[in-house]
């Protein structure tokens, strides 16, 4: 390898001394030392800076997200608003949440049918057969079991919603000579569903006896639809 040399002054005779030099080294700070505090410094300024500006651009980030799924949960609400609103009951349907019935024009054996809630209410004035009929049939096998006292609050008055419990269908046998089944209650054409004098399932594919509305006699031939007794 070449020796590192400088060279001095010309001697007497003429020639150039060359004088030998220390090689050149790459000074590096020891630990500890002021350089290498400041160096550092410097990085971790330097880091610091980097998460500081990442930290933010994530709450930046973060605050958008939040920001943007309130607005879309907000503008859904608002959208979907009127669709809910509609399923609320009109104001003629609330002003019909209750119905006074007079009794007294419905003679025995006359069936009459009200308007309750947008629904056919069946109201039967019935015969002593009609009743009798329907008390000796408490003990058949039915589908849906039911005693006839605990289909009626006076045993003359049946009061039932007229609605095929099969598929929401307005039973026949309100009219004189419509039918009414071999039990003498309502028939259903659409499916055939056969009901007794107590509204009771009795043949026919319906699951359950006509469901009985809430009312209560206020006189014995006044009837308030829409109050329990």
């Amino acid at each position: 390898s070449k020796s590192n040399h400088r060279l001095s002054a010309p001697t007497a005779t003429g020639k150039w001394n060359r004088v030998p030099t220390a090689p050149h080294a790459t000074v590096k700070p020891k630990e500890g030392s002021t350089a290498m505090s400041g160096a550092k410094n410097t990085d971790t300024n330097n880091s610091l800076r980097a998460l500081s500006a990442s930290t933010s651009h994530i709450r930046r980030r973060d605050f958008l997200f939040v920001a943007t799924g309130a607005a879309t949960a907000m503008g859904a609400a608002l959208a979907s608003w009127p669709f809910i609103d509609q399923m609320n009951p009109s104001a003629d349907v609330l002003a019909f949440a209750v119905v006074d019935v007079d009794l007294a024009p419905v003679a025995v054996g006359q069936r009459i049918t009200v308007k309750w809630q947008g629904k056919p209410i069946f109201i039967a004035h019935r015969t002593a057969s009609e009743i009798a009929r329907a008390e000796r049939d408490d003990a058949a096998p039915r589908r849906d079991p039911a005693r006839d006292d605990d289909r009626v609050q006076r045993k003359e008055w049946l009061v039932v919603i007229g609605i095929c419990t099969h598929l929401g269908c307005v039973p026949q046998g309100q009219r004189p000579g419509s039918p009414r089944g071999e039990w003498g209650g309502w028939f259903c054409s659409c499916h055939g569903s056969v009901y007794d004098t107590a509204g009771r399932i009795r043949k026919g594919p319906a699951p359950k006896n006509l469901y009985l509305p809430p009312y209560r006699f206020v006189t014995p031939t006044h009837l308030r639809l829409g109050e329990e007794v």
